[in-house]
């Protein structure tokens, strides 16, 4: 089927409001997620944020392309359709979809004026990126679309098609987690704690915890200016996160 360059969405005759393919959105939304989450970790543990500022541009000039123009002409949704071509298509209401990608293009621009702009560190962009890689892994993994809820609670027009059925299910035939079951869950966590807990009480001695040798040059002078840049602020002491904002901030 031919498709407008400006479409937002399938029109076929069996649905009466544009759809999207479900598999396509999903495929995209891992492959993102799996970009995001390398960016991210860069930046978490090794206070690299380059891959973060490039990872904010791309995923910025793919929501503009959804949501302002085609999905279908999106380089990621392109890769993700490809990835499930040989898959039955599942069709989805694209409006819902529009707007919960309006949410996703408002956080990519967020990040683009705070990181790659003003190369702003803090607690603002842990937010945002924590938020845009739970609407991903909620996608990707479990099929709900955390945007499509939220349109389908301002909306008064209902959300047709939704992925799984779930705008169509009664409430009562819902599956409910049974007594055994959740404390089976119970069980399970509390039991991976422990684990955790005597791994980590047991854990041998690292060569970084070994006392340093005493040094044998002359240390340079400290600067009055950079002892005043690296002075930890007061919101990271109070997240626990000293360590990790001197590393994200290059300071000793």
């Amino acid at each position: 089927m031919a498709s407008k360059i400006f479409e937002f969405g399938q029109v076929r005759a069996e649905y009466a409001v544009p759809v999207l393919n479900e598999r396509a959105v999903r495929a995209a939304a891992g492959i993102l997620f799996f970009l995001a989450m390398v960016s991210f970790m860069n930046a978490w543990l090794m206070g690299n944020f380059q891959p973060t500022r490039v990872f904010v541009v791309g995923f910025l000039i793919e929501f503009t392309i959804r949501v302002f123009v085609n999905p279908r002409l999106a380089p990621i949704m392109i890769l993700g359709e490809w990835m499930v071509r040989k898959q039955l298509p599942e069709w989805t209401g694209a409006p819902q979809k529009r707007f919960a990608w309006g949410i996703g293009f408002v956080l990519a621009a967020t990040m683009l004026y705070l990181v790659v702009l003003n190369n702003v560190i803090g607690p603002v962009n842990l937010i945002v990126c924590s938020l845009c890689l739970i609407l991903l892994f909620f996608e990707t993994a479990f099929g709900i679309c955390i945007g499509c809820q939220i349109y389908n609670s301002l909306n008064k027009e209902k959300a047709q098609l939704c992925p799984g059925g779930v705008c169509d299910i009664p409430p009562d035939q819902i599956p409910r987690m049974s007594l055994s079951q959740a404390v089976i869950l119970m069980a399970f966590v509390a039991l991976v704690f422990a684990v955790a807990q005597w791994v980590y009480q047991t854990a041998p001695k690292q060569v970084n915890d070994l006392p340093a040798p005493a040094p044998t040059q002359q240390t340079a002078p400290v600067d009055p200016a950079e002892v005043q840049r690296c002075q930890v602020p007061d919101f990271a002491k109070a997240m626990g996160h000293e360590e990790k904002w001197k590393l994200h901030n290059h300071c000793k």
